[in-house]
Formats: C-alpha cells, sequence, structure tokens
C-alpha cells in the first residue's frame, strides 16, 4: 500500500473547541496514512486514536468508547472485513458506526464491506472532504439515535406509575422503533450499494464505461494543464465470442472475470482499468510521458492475457487487439481520444485478421481515421451503387489436375466505382456485411453468376461464395430457386461456397439450409479450409461435397514444410471422405507440380488465369480443346 498523498496537501488550522465533537478510531497499519488523517481531524475538533492493526482495533474497542471507526481493508494479519466481521457480534451498526476505507483497485471489497455490516465506505487515496462529511453524518445519526433512546428512558423515569398499564403497548412501539431503525439502515446501505453499482461492472467489480469516461475527462484537463500526455488504451479479446457459442457463458463469464483479475494483478496501481462492455476493457494512463512509455503498457498487456487462463475445466488461449490514442493537443476532446482508440483497436484487430498476428497494439494516426471516413462514405454509397448496376463480375477457372480442363469458374465481384475505379471485394465486402446490403449485393451476385453460367457448355459449373450474414438476415434457398429458374441453369452446375463461420455457432437453421440446397440439386464446398479452430468437426457437421484449402498454405509451400504436410493431409481427407479437394492461390509450376502430386483434385490461381469478364471466359471456353 502505497504512502498516502494527503500528507503533500495543507490544511487550515483551527482550534479545537473546550470539549471534542466526537472520539474517532483510526485502523490503518500504515503509520503516515493514520498521522495524517488524525491531524486532519484533531484540526476539525474530534478526539482521535490510533490502532496498527484489527486486533489491536477490537481490543480497544473493548477497553474503551469510541464514537466512529474509521478501518482500512486490506492490512496484513487481520484483515479489516474480518475485523469488522468480529466487531459486530458485540457492536451493532447503530451505536458504533464503521465506515470503510478500500483502494479504488479493489472495489470488489465494498460490497463484501457492506454486507458485513458496515455503514458507509470512503476510497483511497482518501479526499478528506468526502470523509469528513461520511464521518459527520455518521455521528449524527448515531447521536439522533442515543437521544431517542435517552427520551424513552426519561419517560419511563417521569412515568413509574403509568409503565405497567401501557408495558405491552411500549414495547410494541419500541418493537416498531427498532424495526423503523432497521430499515432507515438497511436503505442507507442499499443505496450506498446502488450508488457504487451505478459507476462499476457487476461482473468483475471494475469501473464501468461511466466512470472510465469521466476519468478520461479529468485526465485530459490535467493533461492540457502540465502539458504531459495522457493514454488511452481500448483492449478486445479476439475468439471470446467462439468460446462463448461453443463452451456456454457461465464459462464466458468466468473468463471475463479472470481477465480483469490478470489486469489489476499485472497493471500498476497507477493505470485505471474498466470494463466498457462485452470482451471490451479500456485502461487509463493518467500520465504518459513519451510513446514508450505507451508501448510497454501495451506490449504488458498483451503478454499478461497471452497466458491459457485455467476456467473451469477448460484450458483457453485468447489473443488481444488493443488500440492505442495519446492527448496530443490543446483542442482535444474525450470523445476525440476514445474515438482514436477505438479505430486503433479495430486496426490491430483487422490486422490479424489479415495474418499479421493476433495479439497485437496498434497506435493511432491520422490516416486511421481517414480510412474510417472512407468507409463510411463507401457505405452511404451502396445504395447508389445497387441502382445504377455498378457491381461487376469476374471470374477465375478451376481447373482438374488429371484432365488439365476448366470444370467450374468462381464468380467474383467488383465495384465499378464511377471515381474510384474497380474496388476489390477485400476493400466493400466487410462494409456491406455491417449493413443490410449485403443481403441485396449476395442475392444480385447469385442471380447474375447463373444467368452467365447459363450461357456456358454443359458441363462447366459456376461456383459462387454465400456470406456467412446472408445466413443470419436472409433465407437463401428461394433465392437460389429463383435465380436457377430464371436463368435455366441446371441445380447441378451451381456450387455454392461457404466459410466454418456459416456453422461456428452450430446453428441447426444453418444446417437445414444447407441440406435444402443440397437436396435442390447445387453443389455445397467449404472455402478456406483449415484457416480454422476446429475445421475437421464441420466434415462431421454436414458433408460438403468439395474442399478449398486455404491459399495461405499454397503460397508457403517453398518456405515452410509443414504447409506441405497439411495439404498432403486435407488431400487425404478428402479422399476419404470422397469429397473434391481444390487448391487456392497456386501461382507458380512448383506450386502446382507438388499439389498434383499430393493428390489435390483441382487448381485455382494465377498459374492458370486471372479474373476474367464474361466475354473473356467464352473466348477461353471456345478455344478449350473438347474432350475425346
Amino acid at each position: 500500500m502505497s504512502k498516502s498523498p494527503l500528507a503533500a496537501l495543507p490544511e487550515p488550522r483551527r482550534e479545537p473547541s473546550a470539549a471534542p465533537l466526537a472520539r474517532l478510531l483510526l485502523v490503518d497499519d500504515i503509520e503516515d496514512n493514520r498521522i495524517v488523517l488524525r491531524r486532519r481531524f484533531q484540526r476539525r475538533g474530534y478526539e482521535v486514536e490510533e490502532a496498527e492493526s484489527g486486533a489491536r482495533a477490537l481490543e480497544m474497542i473493548a477497553q474503551s468508547t469510541y464514537d466512529l471507526v474509521l478501518l482500512d481493508v486490506q492490512m496484513p494479519g487481520m484483515n479489516g472485513i474480518e475485523a469488522l466481521t468480529r466487531l459486530r457480534l458485540t457492536h451493532s451498526a447503530e451505536l458504533l458506526p464503521v465506515i470503510m476505507c478500500t483502494a479504488n483497485n479493489a472495489s470488489e471489497d465494498v460490497v463484501t464491506a457492506l454486507e458485513a455490516g458496515a455503514n458507509d465506505y470512503v476510497s483511497k487515496p482518501v479526499d478528506f472532504a468526502v470523509a469528513l462529511a461520511r464521518v459527520q453524518a455518521q455521528i449524527e445519526r448515531k447521536r439522533n439515535n442515543v437521544k431517542l433512546s435517552d427520551a424513552y428512558t426519561a419517560l419511563n423515569e417521569m412515568n413509574g406509575d403509568l409503565e405497567r398499564r401501557v408495558e405491552e403497548r411500549t414495547r410494541d412501539l419500541a418493537s416498531t422503533n427498532e424495526k423503523l431503525m432497521l430499515e432507515v439502515l438497511r436503505r442507507q446501505q442499499a443505496d450506498t450499494r446502488m450508488q457504487y453499482l451505478a459507476y462499476h461492472d457487476a461482473l468483475t467489480g471494475l469501473p464501468n464505461r461511466v466512470t472510465f469516461r469521466e476519468a478520461c475527462q479529468e485526465a485530459l484537463v490535467s493533461a492540457k494543464a502540465t502539458g504531459t500526455p495522457a493514454a488511452v488504451f481500448f483492449l478486445d479479446l479476439d475468439g471470446f465470442k467462439a468460446i462463448n457459442d461453443t463452451l456456454g457463458h457461465s464459462v464466458g463469464d468466468l473468463l471475463l472475470k479472470a481477465v480483469s483479475a490478470r489486469l489489476r494483478d499485472r497493471l500498476p496501481d497507477s493505470v485505471l482499468i474498466a470494463r466498457l462492455g462485452g470482451d471490451e476493457f479500456g485502461v487509463l494512463l493518467s500520465v504518459c510521458p513519451d510513446v514508450n512509455k505507451a508501448m510497454d503498457v501495451a506490449t504488458d498487456v498483451i503478454e499478461a492475457l497471452a497466458e491459457p487462463f485455467a476456467v473451469e475445466t477448460h484450458n483457453l488461449l485468447i489473443a488481444t487487439s488493443v488500440g492505442v490514442a495519446l492527448s496530443s493537443k490543446a483542442e482535444d476532446c474525450v470523445d476525440d481520444l476514445l474515438k482514436s482508440a477505438d479505430l486503433a483497436m479495430y486496426r490491430a484487430k483487422e490486422d490479424g485478421r489479415n495474418g499479421m498476428g493476433g495479439g497485437a497494439y496498434r497506435l493511432f494516426d491520422p490516416s486511421m481515421d481517414e480510412a474510417a471516413q472512407d468507409a463510411l462514405r463507401l457505405k452511404m454509397e451502396m445504395a447508389t451503387a445497387l441502382r445504377n448496376g455498378e457491381f461487376r463480375l469476374q471470374f477465375q477457372p478451376i481447373v482438374s489436375v488429371k484432365t488439365g480442363r476448366i470444370v467450374t469458374f468462381e464468380a467474383l465481384i467488383r465495384w465499378d466505382h464511377p471515381t474510384r475505379g474497380l474496388l476489390s471485394p477485400l476493400l466493400f465486402i466487410p462494409l456491406a456485411e455491417s449493413t443490410r446490403y449485403i443481403v441485396q449485393i449476395g442475392e444480385w451476385v447469385i442471380r447474375e453468376a447463373c444467368r452467365v453460367a447459363a450461357t456456358w457448355p454443359d458441363d462447366i459449373k459456376v461456383a459462387v461464395n454465400l456470406s456467412p450474414v446472408q445466413f443470419q438476415r436472409s433465407d437463401i434457398t428461394p433465392v437460389v430457386l429463383s435465380a436457377l429458374a430464371n436463368s435455366g441453369l441446371a441445380p447441378h452446375r451451381l456450387e455454392l461456397e461457404i466459410t466454418e463461420s456459416v456453422l461456428l455457432d452450430k446453428n441447426d437453421k444453418h444446417v437445414r439450409t444447407l441440406e435444402a440446397l443440397r437436396e435442390i440439386g447445387a453443389t455445397i464446398s467449404m472455402d478456406d479450409f483449415g484457416t480454422g479452430f476446429s475445421s475437421l468437426s464441420y466434415l462431421r457437421t454436414f458433408p460438403f461435397d468439395k474442399i478449398k484449402i486455404d491459399q495461405s498454405f499454397v503460397q508457403s509451400l517453398g518456405e515452410d514444410k509443414r504447409s506441405l504436410d497439411i495439404i498432403t493431409a486435407i488431400a487425404g481427407l478428402g479422399k476419404s471422405f470422397g469429397m473434391k479437394t481444390v487448391a487456392e492461390g497456386v501461382e507458380t509450376l512448383a506450386q502446382y507440380a507438388a499439389i498434383a502430386e499430393q493428390g489435390c483434385t483441382e487448381v485455382q490461381g494465377r498459374f492458370y488465369s486471372m479474373p476474367m469478364n464474361s466475354e473473356d471466359v467464352t473466348k477461353l471456353l471456345r478455344n478449350q480443346p473438347k474432350m475425346d
């Protein structure tokens, strides 16, 4: 426990009155803390005694009389909670009020103390004005109770002769009065608890978003006055949703509590840690002299949460994306600072998805805000693009390893933007998935792909990617039936590609949708196979017709022997399950040869052809040799 900063604050002197206002007992294992509070209360006219431990405090209370006890929670030996519990066996809360002193980063102690019989609490470092007000309130309440008791005694002495006749009624009044006093005390404790919960997260005991924002505002004011920046960190637990979905919310809640405890243990007392909601946390470093200090804190967070968490019978591993923003301009406001940290956190998460590694932090720079504004503009322009027909399809061949002939074309969407030219789906599909437009765009792709493929030879298929969001927000089966009927394309010539995230939440509705599409006659493929944490389980969940090996394994063939082993294993799985296997991203002859040798049935990539428009597809198919 650190030395109280109150020692540095001057206090106006006040001559004590002839009789002390009240007798206080200060209980704290740190002498400096006791000295500071004793002097300040004495200057206000209080008589103050000190105890260095919970055991000593109980001895002094047994030997003397006090009006109120200020009791520290964290002490060696007998801590404040244990001392309070023993004290309440002999002294009621009405006759001996107890105010607990607890550190900001041990906020769960407040609830325990109130349940053990504390009348109120103050946080460390102690704000003396708050402490004085709460002490005065408790002593005034106690003295009112004493006056009431004295009044009853005087009444009994004056009316001794009447006591026998009204004994039963007096007992009823006393009982009623006791119940009222207990009810007042319960309401006071309930109000204190409600006030606590208004500013803290009920699950973890950490400060909540409201408290975090207020603290950031105060830190920003201080930073402007001193010229030393403050730093805000936004944390997001990568993969938490998968844990929640697969293991249940009870395990997810226990994991969040474990994360909170580890952050409190590993980070210094000088930072404020808050739970902002869901699996997002915030950290505030009120004084951050330079960017290196911020980077050190971000690294500490990532390393602390990278170690496994033992939750019930599970050994859970998570990665953490951290966004960091430092106040730097006099005109910075708290909303701008929080927004910057949030943008940086999403950039860290995005880089992790793109293979740049999870468990990373990113420092905010203005280009992130520009990128966010650019993304917002693209979202707003999607409705116009749909109305004006700005989306285009390109097609990339998928070739049979055995025959060398094209068997399928994968339909790939592009946005022919009027001012920015042809945009890659990597730029706008994630934005569309965060809006309602992905459903409309997905339906257009299915209709257009079927329409174009109907003009190809009958032995050529077309493959269409389905977004997981389409499964969540719409019924795909009628869309596919309508596209096939309007185009005249035979159902067996349509291949629908999904990623494992469609089955991640083990949604029976999604499985039934896949079964319905299979009954229509369409082929169902698992795309990006090998990148998920439970891909094999999905082969048991649904019998796919085709497995597409993620291109990351193909592109690292010459650098990592394990990639070749993985491709060999997947090809073997496909053969065992009676599924075709497609290697994506084949760019060189060496890669093609390795893929063919391992038993993959089909290949796709720039080695054979880049994506092309429908006119070029027609020319390519016209020149393709016919089968004997």
